[in-house]
């Protein structure tokens, strides 16, 4: 997806977040950068470094659907962590390395599925051979084949394979031979810290492990994904995976820090501030770029893209310490909804919210319909209810649109309720006197 150009990718992000046009603009071209990196001369190319970005905006008007669909868009290894995590040594915290070494795991996850995809077809080809053969074992086992036999055999195979086909047989039971550990110390291995201190472990093994067979009773349905499953493990080469998995992560994996904001000094030399700026100094290397330890091997950060985001209410940018400022060139501020923002976010995007209500109940055999008149009621009471409490953006129409549809969601399925049409008139009924008292909506939006 590399090859949109800015606009083209503005044009997608459209379809899904309302506004913000200077923050979709500097990320359009942040992921158009890394294409024309690529295509660059090979002299020059690890010198082009991204240049990270800074949102700075209210909670809920964008900033981490922006990211997220960004790294969609770039089919990119994408992860959001909160900045808040991360603390330095002697404070309970993460060790900041590890967002590289869950962006990995991310990685390696949507490259195997990648690489299933190519071998799909093959790895169902030979599950439905092997199931054929649970269904019809051969006889060759037990002495000289018989040719007719044999040419029996296989057209019963035949006729076997078109009912397999058509689904006739997937209620019929067969066993099928799985695979047990012994026990479960690689995955207490795994989670011991080890890996992350350096102490690499194969790849493979749980395969070096001897495993005891067990045989287990399924349909042929079930038994038809469990063998293709293994099927395709037995296809993919797991090294090349690794390989082209690291690669993209360092090409193209997209870092999110949330909440940037939180660890920003107010201004004091000692508790809290010692340790956000602690925090700072820790994440610093990572995004000036440098060397990671992984089970998969060392992971190279230097070209990895980091958006940053905050509201910045008690601090702004400026508060970071001068080196974390200078790795975050450009600064884009996304703006407070309004009351037609809330209108356009109801309709517009593809994941619209009335889209998503109005596809929830038809599952129960009932139509709903929203007025005109009731969107616009809807925006009106989320942009008010915002205004006089915490202002939560986009989220608020979500405990809007739930208290609104309460009742209705509650009552599905009813044979009497078939079609539901919701007006203005509707919208004020139901919220009016949970917007008009301030401690009640407090509690309820």
């Amino acid at each position: 997806m590399y090859e949109l150009t800015p606009r083209q990718i503005v044009v997608e992000l459209d379809k899904y977040i309302i506004g913000q046009d200077e923050a979709k603009r500097s990320v359009a071209i942040a992921l158009r950068n890394r294409w024309r990196r690529k295509n660059v001369e090979d002299s020059i190319r690890d010198e082009i470094l991204p240049n990270n970005i800074i949102m700075i905006g209210p909670t809920g008007v964008g900033k981490t659907e922006i990211a997220r669909r960004l790294a969609k868009l770039a089919q990119a290894p994408f992860i959001k962590v909160e900045a808040t995590k991360f603390t330095e040594v002697g404070y309970v915290g993460r060790d900041v390395e590890s967002m590289i070494r869950d962006l990995v795991e991310i990685g390696i996850n949507m490259e195997k599925e990648k690489v299933y995809e190519e071998v799909a077809e093959r790895a169902s080809q030979l599950a439905v051979e092997r199931l054929l053969d649970l269904l019809l074992p051969s006889t060759s086992q037990d002495g000289p084949v018989d040719s007719a036999m044999e040419e029996r055999r296989q057209r019963t195979k035949e006729k076997l394979k078109k009912k397999l086909d058509e689904g006739a047989l997937d209620t019929r039971e067969v066993t099928i031979e799985t695979f047990e550990r012994p026990s479960n110390w690689i995955e207490i291995i795994s989670g011991s810290g080890l890996e992350e201190m350096g102490v690499k472990f194969p790849d493979n093994l749980g395969n070096m492990m001897p495993k005891k067979k067990k045989g287990r009773r399924v349909t042929v349905e079930e038994a038809r994904e469990i063998l293709a499953s293994e099927e395709r493990e037995k296809l993919i080469d797991h090294d090349m995976v690794t390989s082209r998995a690291l690669k993209a992560v360092e090409e193209t994996g997209i870092v999110f820090f949330d909440e940037i904001d939180k660890i920003a000094a107010t201004g004091q030399k000692h508790g809290p501030d010692v340790s956000r700026e602690g925090v700072q100094r820790d994440i610093l290397p990572i995004v000036e770029g440098s060397g990671v330890n992984t089970k998969y091997g060392v992971v190279k950060t230097d070209h990895i893209l980091f958006i940053a985001a905050g509201a910045f209410h008690m601090s702004k940018p400026s508060d970071l310490i001068p080196e974390l400022q200078g790795r975050f060139p450009i600064r884009v501020e996304l703006d407070s909804l309004t009351a037609e923002d809330f209108e356009r976010i109801l309709l517009e995007p593809e994941n619209a919210l009335l889209k998503q209500y109005t596809a929830i109940i038809l599952t129960e055999g009932c139509t709903v319909t929203f007025t005109k008149g009731a969107v616009r009621e809807i925006a009106r009471v989320a942009f008010l209810v915002n205004r006089k409490m915490e202002n939560i953006g986009a989220r608020r129409l979500h405990t809007v649109m739930t208290t609104l549809l309460d009742e209705v969601l509650f009552d599905l399925p009813d044979p009497e309720i078939v079609k539901i049409k919701v007006t203005e008139k509707t919208v004020r009924e139901k919220l009016e006197k949970i917007v008009e008292d301030e401690d009640l909506a407090r509690y309820i939006l």
